[in-house]
């Protein structure tokens, strides 16, 4: 008997060795849960009392459910939970350990990589992904790819360059194409023929003086062509979308001049092409494709400073991710003829804001400079819930990547070291 004593915790080894006992009290306790494998060698015990003990009925008492019903007990005998609010009053006998979702996913670090990178974006090609990243101050960009024997990744530089803000790989065909766009020497469209082991070489220059300071590059098919669109965020610079002709990329319109456009994003709003483009000047605005080009639609009200806007789609509703320095971070929905917020996010700091899917889970990363970055959980609204912070200095870029059946995060940072982590199953009743 050890009632009455205001007991608040046991050890999971207090009982060991009591192979013969029979009768246990733990009544009119503090006990909140019970350690897992307790009452583990005791097969003899027939009559267990827990009464009077505010016991909180979560993942940590799954296991003693699991363990009640392979004993005789009594419900009443057994206590009741006094929280949370959902349980509190019932006997845990009457419990299913089935009604407790005990796993949780979560992003834990793997491996952190001796460099900074400003950009990185996925690529598939002959059933293997790889991320080109950006390495602005090794003047470079560099494919991190598997190690199959090392279990590890690896980056390589591939294209040697100068200061390039992008590095974004296009497969085509047999081929893999990266176009390259830097702030001095232009920028470049590079194409490598072979596997892995094949040298890239200078395929095409792209936007012929054009493009003075490129800051983003997104690729859209549209009516069976490729096109790729560039932002410029010089002040006298046009942004600009060019059309692929077979042999490259050629310029097919040019945006609204100088407002210093810092990203543009290919979508799709009822079930025509659009495109957004973000500015330091102006409002993002909405342009909708007819006629074979991009006119402009309306802008997005109340968010004059908008860095970034990623978007993706929830039960057949189209959502806007928009990143703001200053301001509150928004998500906004597509209501037919224009975005309305459906949330805000404290972000001071904040480069981006990113939509992802990593192992069928739905996330939003929220990368911040001064703080570390957040995860949030993607509701079934498009309400973001936080769940995790990650310690990224500078992240400027979150990709998904998938080898096998585990599942990674590519982080870049601008001034720091890119890190990868690994997306993994936590058993919290474990």
């Amino acid at each position: 008997f050890i009632e009455d004593n205001e007991v608040g915790a046991i050890e999971p080894t207090a009982l060991r060795g009591l192979r013969g006992l029979l009768f246990l009290s733990l009544a009119n306790n503090r006990l909140e849960t019970l350690p897992r494998g307790l009452f583990q060698g005791l097969e003899t015990l027939s009559h267990l009392d827990l009464r009077g003990n505010p016991f909180r009925c979560d993942c940590r008492l799954r296991w003693f459910l699991s363990w009640l019903g392979t004993v005789p007990s009594s419900p009443e005998a057994t206590g009741r939970c006094r929280s949370p609010s959902p349980y509190q009053g019932t006997p845990l006998a009457h419990l299913d350990p089935r009604d407790f979702r005990c796993q949780r996913a979560e992003l834990q670090p793997f491996q952190s990589l001796p460099f900074s990178s400003l950009g990185a974006e996925s690529f598939t090609l002959g059933g293997h992904q790889g991320v080109a990243l950006a390495q602005p101050f090794a003047g470079a960009c560099a494919l991190l790819e598997w190690d199959q024997l090392a279990g590890r990744f690896q980056a390589a530089t591939i294209i040697n360059s100068s200061s390039p803000v992008a590095c974004h790989p296009l497969p085509l065909g047999g081929s893999l194409l990266v176009v390259v766009a830097q702030l001095r020497g232009g920028s470049w469209v590079w194409r490598r023929s072979g596997g892995p082991g094949a040298t890239f070489i200078r395929h095409q220059s792209l936007g012929a003086g054009r493009l003075r300071r490129p800051h983003a590059v997104a690729t859209a098919r549209l009516g069976g062509h490729l096109y790729l669109g560039v932002a410029d965020s010089s002040k006298g610079g046009t942004s600009t979308v060019f059309r692929w002709g077979g042999r490259g990329f050629y310029p097919h319109q040019t945006l609204r001049a100088w407002h210093r456009d810092t990203h543009l994003e290919f979508l799709e709003l009822g079930g025509r092409p659009a495109l957004v483009v973000c500015s330091g000047a102006r409002r993002p605005l909405v342009y909708r494709w007819s006629g074979g080009v991009f006119t402009p639609h309306t802008d997005i009200p109340h968010v004059p400073d908008v860095y970034a806007a990623k978007h993706f789609q929830l039960r057949g509703h189209v959502f806007l991710c928009l990143t703001r320095f200053l301001g509150d971070a928004k998500v906004m929905r597509w209501e037919g003829s224009m975005f309305r917020e459906i949330q805000q996010v404290p972000a001071r700091g904040s480069m981006i804001f990113q939509p992802l899917t990593l192992s069928g889970h739905r996330y939003v990363l929220l990368g911040n400079d001064f703080a570390l970055s957040r995860v949030f959980r993607l509701g079934p609204e498009g309400h973001l819930e936080s769940t995790q912070e990650l310690l990224v200095p500078t992240p400027r870029a979150f990709v998904p990547v998938t080898i096998g059946h585990r599942h990674f995060l590519v982080a870049s940072s601008f001034k720091g070291n890119t890190q990868i982590y690994r997306h993994i199953t936590v058993d919290l009743g474990a």
